[in-house]
Protein backbone atom coordinates (compact mmCIF):
# COMPACT_ATOMS: atom_id res chain seq x y z
CA UNK A 1 0.00 0.00 0.00
CA UNK A 2 1.15 3.32 -0.80
CA UNK A 3 2.04 5.02 2.38
CA UNK A 4 1.14 9.05 2.16
CA UNK A 5 3.06 11.75 1.48
CA UNK A 6 3.71 14.16 4.61
CA UNK A 7 4.79 17.65 4.67
CA UNK A 8 5.43 19.55 7.51
CA UNK A 9 5.13 23.28 7.13
CA UNK A 10 7.52 24.83 9.96
CA UNK A 11 10.76 22.84 10.99
CA UNK A 12 11.39 23.90 14.13
CA UNK A 13 12.06 21.78 17.52
CA UNK A 14 8.58 20.41 17.41
CA UNK A 15 7.87 19.56 13.35
CA UNK A 16 11.52 18.51 12.99
CA UNK A 17 10.80 15.55 16.09
CA UNK A 18 7.61 14.50 14.65
CA UNK A 19 9.26 14.15 10.70
CA UNK A 20 12.20 12.38 12.11
CA UNK A 21 9.71 10.04 13.80
CA UNK A 22 7.59 9.58 10.77
CA UNK A 23 10.43 9.25 8.27
CA UNK A 24 12.27 6.19 11.04
CA UNK A 25 8.93 4.41 10.20
CA UNK A 26 9.32 4.62 6.32
CA UNK A 27 7.23 7.37 5.63
CA UNK A 28 7.70 9.64 2.99
CA UNK A 29 8.37 13.34 4.59
CA UNK A 30 9.26 16.75 4.16
CA UNK A 31 10.10 19.17 5.97
CA UNK A 32 9.94 22.80 4.85
CA UNK A 33 12.14 25.47 6.86
CA UNK A 34 14.56 28.51 6.67
CA UNK A 35 17.49 27.71 4.31
CA UNK A 36 19.94 26.62 6.73
CA UNK A 37 17.97 23.58 7.91
CA UNK A 38 17.21 22.68 4.29
CA UNK A 39 21.08 22.63 3.62
CA UNK A 40 21.88 20.51 6.61
CA UNK A 41 19.27 17.90 6.20
CA UNK A 42 19.71 17.34 2.34
CA UNK A 43 23.52 17.13 2.91
CA UNK A 44 23.89 14.91 5.99
CA UNK A 45 20.41 13.81 7.07
CA UNK A 46 17.98 14.84 10.42
CA UNK A 47 19.87 14.28 13.47
CA UNK A 48 17.82 12.89 16.32
CA UNK A 49 18.92 12.99 19.97
CA UNK A 50 16.60 10.71 21.92
CA UNK A 51 17.05 8.24 24.94
CA UNK A 52 21.13 9.06 24.74
CA UNK A 53 21.79 8.18 21.41
CA UNK A 54 22.08 10.80 18.42
CA UNK A 55 21.16 9.07 14.89
CA UNK A 56 20.80 10.86 11.26
CA UNK A 57 17.38 10.30 9.52
CA UNK A 58 17.65 10.68 5.59
CA UNK A 59 14.27 12.64 4.70
CA UNK A 60 13.26 15.52 2.48
CA UNK A 61 13.97 19.22 3.01
CA UNK A 62 13.14 22.42 1.49
CA UNK A 63 12.85 26.54 1.98
CA UNK A 64 10.02 26.73 -0.80
CA UNK A 65 6.26 26.16 0.63
CA UNK A 66 5.56 24.70 -2.51
CA UNK A 67 6.89 21.32 -1.31
CA UNK A 68 3.57 20.62 0.04
CA UNK A 69 2.39 20.02 -3.36
CA UNK A 70 1.24 16.28 -3.12
CA UNK A 71 1.31 15.65 0.56
CA UNK A 72 -2.17 14.02 1.84
CA UNK A 73 -1.26 14.93 5.48
CA UNK A 74 -0.01 18.73 6.29
CA UNK A 75 1.45 19.51 9.48
CA UNK A 76 1.52 23.28 10.45
CA UNK A 77 3.97 23.67 13.48
CA UNK A 78 5.29 27.55 12.50
CA UNK A 79 5.40 30.07 15.40
CA UNK A 80 1.69 31.17 15.95
CA UNK A 81 2.13 34.79 14.87
CA UNK A 82 3.40 33.39 11.60
CA UNK A 83 0.45 31.39 10.48
CA UNK A 84 -1.66 33.63 8.40
CA UNK A 85 1.96 33.65 6.27
CA UNK A 86 2.07 30.36 6.38
CA UNK A 87 -1.23 29.50 5.06
CA UNK A 88 -0.68 32.04 2.47
CA UNK A 89 1.87 30.56 0.76
CA UNK A 90 1.21 26.69 1.01
CA UNK A 91 -2.25 27.42 -0.15
CA UNK A 92 -1.95 27.59 -4.34
CA UNK A 93 0.28 24.34 -3.08
CA UNK A 94 -2.45 22.24 -1.45
CA UNK A 95 -3.59 18.96 -2.70
CA UNK A 96 -7.72 19.18 -2.15
CA UNK A 97 -8.01 16.39 -0.37
CA UNK A 98 -4.83 16.96 1.81
CA UNK A 99 -5.47 16.79 5.97
CA UNK A 100 -4.21 19.64 7.51
CA UNK A 101 -3.25 19.46 11.06
CA UNK A 102 -2.18 22.75 13.59
CA UNK A 103 0.79 21.39 16.02
CA UNK A 104 1.16 25.04 17.66
CA UNK A 105 0.67 26.48 20.61
CA UNK A 106 -2.08 28.68 21.60
CA UNK A 107 -5.35 28.28 21.40
CA UNK A 108 -6.49 30.36 17.63
CA UNK A 109 -4.35 28.91 15.03
CA UNK A 110 -6.65 26.28 13.30
CA UNK A 111 -8.92 29.19 13.21
CA UNK A 112 -6.59 31.24 11.87
CA UNK A 113 -5.29 29.05 9.62
CA UNK A 114 -8.49 27.80 8.25
CA UNK A 115 -10.07 30.96 7.79
CA UNK A 116 -6.63 31.88 5.68
CA UNK A 117 -7.26 28.57 3.91
CA UNK A 118 -10.70 28.54 3.43
CA UNK A 119 -10.74 25.24 4.32
CA UNK A 120 -11.20 22.74 7.71
CA UNK A 121 -8.02 22.65 9.66
CA UNK A 122 -7.73 19.82 12.50
CA UNK A 123 -6.18 21.15 15.97
CA UNK A 124 -3.66 19.09 17.65
CA UNK A 125 -2.76 19.07 21.06
CA UNK A 126 1.03 18.51 21.29
CA UNK A 127 2.90 16.91 24.55
CA UNK A 128 6.77 16.78 23.68
CA UNK A 129 9.59 18.28 25.27
CA UNK A 130 12.14 19.41 22.74
CA UNK A 131 14.38 21.72 21.32
CA UNK A 132 17.10 22.86 18.61
CA UNK A 133 20.90 22.09 19.23
CA UNK A 134 21.24 23.78 15.41
CA UNK A 135 20.05 23.44 12.14
CA UNK A 136 18.67 20.05 10.85
CA UNK A 137 19.87 18.81 14.51
CA UNK A 138 16.56 18.23 17.41
CA UNK A 139 17.28 16.37 21.05
CA UNK A 140 13.91 15.14 22.30
CA UNK A 141 13.91 15.20 26.62
CA UNK A 142 10.40 13.61 26.76
CA UNK A 143 6.54 12.51 25.98
CA UNK A 144 5.78 12.82 22.68
CA UNK A 145 1.81 11.91 22.16
CA UNK A 146 -0.76 13.62 20.54
CA UNK A 147 -4.83 14.74 20.92
CA UNK A 148 -6.55 15.27 17.66
CA UNK A 149 -10.00 17.25 17.13
CA UNK A 150 -12.47 15.56 15.22
CA UNK A 151 -12.95 16.40 11.47
CA UNK A 152 -12.59 14.97 8.10
CA UNK A 153 -8.92 13.30 7.68
CA UNK A 154 -8.49 13.25 11.63
CA UNK A 155 -8.91 9.22 11.85
CA UNK A 156 -6.92 8.52 8.53
CA UNK A 157 -3.92 10.59 9.83
CA UNK A 158 -4.18 9.47 13.57
CA UNK A 159 -4.15 6.40 12.15
CA UNK A 160 -0.92 7.02 9.80
CA UNK A 161 1.13 8.38 12.86
CA UNK A 162 0.16 5.15 15.14
CA UNK A 163 1.28 3.14 12.36
CA UNK A 164 4.55 5.32 13.64
CA UNK A 165 4.70 4.32 16.85
CA UNK A 166 3.09 7.93 17.68
CA UNK A 167 0.57 7.53 20.24
CA UNK A 168 -2.11 9.77 19.15
CA UNK A 169 -5.79 10.04 20.46
CA UNK A 170 -9.08 11.85 18.20
CA UNK A 171 -11.10 13.02 20.95
CA UNK A 172 -14.17 15.42 21.29
CA UNK A 173 -12.65 16.69 24.15
CA UNK A 174 -9.54 17.99 22.58
CA UNK A 175 -10.62 22.11 22.58
CA UNK A 176 -10.52 21.67 26.89
CA UNK A 177 -7.46 20.10 26.40
CA UNK A 178 -6.11 22.52 24.11
CA UNK A 179 -7.30 24.92 26.52
CA UNK A 180 -5.61 23.12 29.38
CA UNK A 181 -2.19 23.08 27.02
CA UNK A 182 -2.97 26.38 26.85
CA UNK A 183 -3.34 27.41 30.47
CA UNK A 184 0.00 25.50 31.90
CA UNK A 185 2.21 27.32 29.25
CA UNK A 186 0.61 30.51 30.09
CA UNK A 187 1.53 29.51 33.96
CA UNK A 188 5.53 28.61 33.25
CA UNK A 189 6.23 29.75 29.34
CA UNK A 190 6.85 33.60 30.39
CA UNK A 191 8.75 32.50 34.20
CA UNK A 192 11.13 30.20 32.49
CA UNK A 193 11.77 33.19 29.94
CA UNK A 194 12.12 35.87 32.12
CA UNK A 195 14.36 33.92 34.76
CA UNK A 196 16.30 31.82 32.14
CA UNK A 197 15.44 29.18 34.28
CA UNK A 198 14.09 24.89 33.61
CA UNK A 199 10.96 24.40 35.43
CA UNK A 200 12.38 22.22 38.50
CA UNK A 201 13.91 25.65 39.86
CA UNK A 202 10.70 27.72 39.23
CA UNK A 203 8.87 25.47 41.09
CA UNK A 204 11.62 25.21 43.83
CA UNK A 205 11.26 28.70 44.26
CA UNK A 206 8.94 30.36 47.32
CA UNK A 207 5.99 31.86 45.98
CA UNK A 208 6.27 30.45 42.51
CA UNK A 209 3.45 28.40 43.12
CA UNK A 210 1.43 31.29 44.32
CA UNK A 211 2.18 33.23 41.38
CA UNK A 212 0.59 30.04 38.83
CA UNK A 213 -2.07 30.05 40.90
CA UNK A 214 -2.89 33.19 40.17
CA UNK A 215 -2.25 33.32 36.64
CA UNK A 216 -4.35 30.03 36.22
CA UNK A 217 -7.30 31.78 38.31
CA UNK A 218 -7.27 34.54 35.43
CA UNK A 219 -6.82 32.09 32.42
CA UNK A 220 -9.75 30.29 34.25
CA UNK A 221 -11.88 32.92 34.23
CA UNK A 222 -11.53 33.79 30.34
CA UNK A 223 -12.26 30.11 29.72
CA UNK A 224 -15.30 29.70 31.68
CA UNK A 225 -16.74 33.27 29.95
CA UNK A 226 -15.83 31.85 26.57
CA UNK A 227 -17.97 28.62 27.46
CA UNK A 228 -14.65 26.03 28.21
CA UNK A 229 -15.23 24.20 31.40
CA UNK A 230 -11.78 23.65 32.39
CA UNK A 231 -10.75 20.98 35.31
CA UNK A 232 -10.25 21.89 38.76
CA UNK A 233 -6.53 20.16 39.07
CA UNK A 234 -4.72 22.64 36.88
CA UNK A 235 -2.54 23.35 39.82
CA UNK A 236 -1.67 19.37 40.57
CA UNK A 237 -0.96 19.00 36.51
CA UNK A 238 1.42 21.95 36.65
CA UNK A 239 3.37 20.17 39.64
CA UNK A 240 3.36 17.17 37.75
CA UNK A 241 5.00 18.96 34.79
CA UNK A 242 7.36 20.45 36.72
CA UNK A 243 8.33 17.26 38.35
CA UNK A 244 8.40 15.37 35.00
CA UNK A 245 10.60 17.60 33.15
CA UNK A 246 12.76 19.33 36.07
CA UNK A 247 15.30 20.66 33.07
CA UNK A 248 13.18 21.53 30.42
CA UNK A 249 13.31 25.52 29.47
CA UNK A 250 9.95 26.68 27.87
CA UNK A 251 10.23 27.50 23.93
CA UNK A 252 9.73 31.02 25.44
CA UNK A 253 12.49 30.73 27.21
CA UNK A 254 14.41 28.88 24.16
CA UNK A 255 13.05 32.01 21.46
CA UNK A 256 14.31 34.16 24.32
CA UNK A 257 17.46 32.25 24.61
CA UNK A 258 18.35 32.30 20.71
CA UNK A 259 17.63 36.12 20.09
CA UNK A 260 13.86 35.15 18.45
CA UNK A 261 10.78 36.47 18.67
CA UNK A 262 8.82 34.73 21.05
CA UNK A 263 4.79 33.62 21.01
CA UNK A 264 3.64 35.44 24.32
CA UNK A 265 1.52 37.88 22.30
CA UNK A 266 -0.27 34.45 21.79
CA UNK A 267 -0.03 33.25 25.90
CA UNK A 268 -0.23 35.75 28.38
CA UNK A 269 -1.45 38.22 25.33
CA UNK A 270 -4.03 36.15 24.04
CA UNK A 271 -5.37 35.94 27.61
CA UNK A 272 -5.17 39.63 28.45
CA UNK A 273 -6.91 40.75 24.80
CA UNK A 274 -9.84 37.50 25.51
CA UNK A 275 -10.06 39.24 29.05
CA UNK A 276 -10.89 42.52 28.07
CA UNK A 277 -12.98 41.92 25.08
CA UNK A 278 -15.05 40.18 27.98
CA UNK A 279 -14.51 42.60 30.74
CA UNK A 280 -12.72 40.57 32.84
CA UNK A 281 -8.99 41.51 34.33
CA UNK A 282 -6.09 39.87 34.30
CA UNK A 283 -3.48 41.71 36.04
CA UNK A 284 -0.94 38.58 36.40
CA UNK A 285 -1.13 37.66 32.68
CA UNK A 286 -0.90 41.34 31.78
CA UNK A 287 2.49 42.27 33.95
CA UNK A 288 4.10 38.59 32.28
CA UNK A 289 3.01 39.79 28.78
CA UNK A 290 4.47 43.53 29.24
CA UNK A 291 7.67 41.95 31.18
CA UNK A 292 8.56 39.44 28.24
CA UNK A 293 7.39 42.28 25.15
CA UNK A 294 10.50 44.61 27.03
CA UNK A 295 13.08 41.83 27.29
CA UNK A 296 12.18 41.03 23.53
CA UNK A 297 12.45 44.50 22.64
CA UNK A 298 15.81 44.74 24.72
CA UNK A 299 17.08 42.28 22.04
CA UNK A 300 16.78 44.07 18.98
Amino acid sequence: MTQPKIAIMGAGAVGCYYGAELALAGLPVTLIGRPALAQAVTERGLILEKAGQQISVPLAASADPAAVAGAKIVIVAVKSGDSAEAARQIAPHLAPDATILSFQNGISNPEVLSAALNRPVIAAVVYVATDVAGPGHVRHHGRGELIFAPGLGAEEAAATMRGAGIKVEVSDQARVAQWVKFTINCAFNALSALTRQPYGIIAAQPGAYAMMADIIAEVRAVAEASGIALPGNLMQMAAGIASQMQAQYSSTAQDMMRGRKTEIDYLNGEVLRRAEALGLSAPVNRALWVMVKLAENAQV
